[in-house]
């Protein structure tokens, strides 16, 4: 796919929260981990809750049961769990898979995301595959978002210099990282450092035509 003429020739998605309302698909993978382990997932627990949203997986089971036997232990029964029976339970963003449609052709369209192993299945499962020629995971980066390493290598990867890219995230994990890779941020329904705020997938394309 060839880059467009614009000044941005890359727009990089975050997934949770930007791609995907993934709220009630996170509680369930959380939730069972959790409750295998002894523990309570509690969605009244601001900081719970923030961590199992913005993190990669291996960050949060660290966080939660942070001696080495009970973290493995988490990890082993995390690894079990088949991600694809909770597809079902995100929601698109509206707009989302229109606004790709408009800029497929015209940028390069990347993830990053803290997810680890479920990321391509997510995106077959809602048949968004196509649209996107690299996907950076936690998994594939040698540290995971705020960290700039996976941002930086999508840069590598097309050969760009971090101000032709966009990055459009809700977290201040994503924010971070943006900034320490020094690619213009987008915030995505959310009070963040950025070079802009958008409430609907399809202002970023105006966004874009006015930049």
């Amino acid at each position: 796919m060839a880059a467009g003429k614009s000044r941005y020739k890359a727009v990089i998605y975050d997934c949770d929260g930007v791609m995907f309302d993934s709220l009630e698909a996170n509680c369930a993978f959380y939730g069972d981990i959790f409750s295998h382990m002894g523990l309570v997932l509690d969605r009244r627990d601001a900081e719970m809750m923030r961590i199992i949203h913005t993190y990669a997986n291996r960050e949060v089971l660290q966080h939660f049961f942070p001696e080495q036997p009970r973290w493995e232990a988490a990890a082993r029964f995390a690894g079990s769990i088949d991600y694809r029976k909770l597809i079902h339970l995100l929601k698109m963003e509206p707009g989302f898979a229109a606004t790709l449609e408009q800029l497929k052709g015209r940028v390069y369209l990347a993830v990053c995301t803290n997810r680890s192993i479920s990321m391509e299945a997510l995106l077959e499962g809602f048949n968004l595959s196509g649209y996107f020629s690299f996907v950076m995971t936690a998994a594939k980066a040698s540290f995971p978002k705020p960290h700039p390493d996976p941002l930086n290598r999508i840069l590598a990867h097309y050969g760009l210099h971090p101000e032709e890219a966009l990055f459009v995230g809700d977290s201040a994990v994503d924010s971070q990282s943006a900034a320490a890779a020094g690619v213009p941020f987008v915030a995505y329904k959310a009070d963040l450092p950025g070079m802009a705020r958008i409430e609907r997938h399809e202002e970023l394309l105006l966004l874009l035509s006015e930049l």
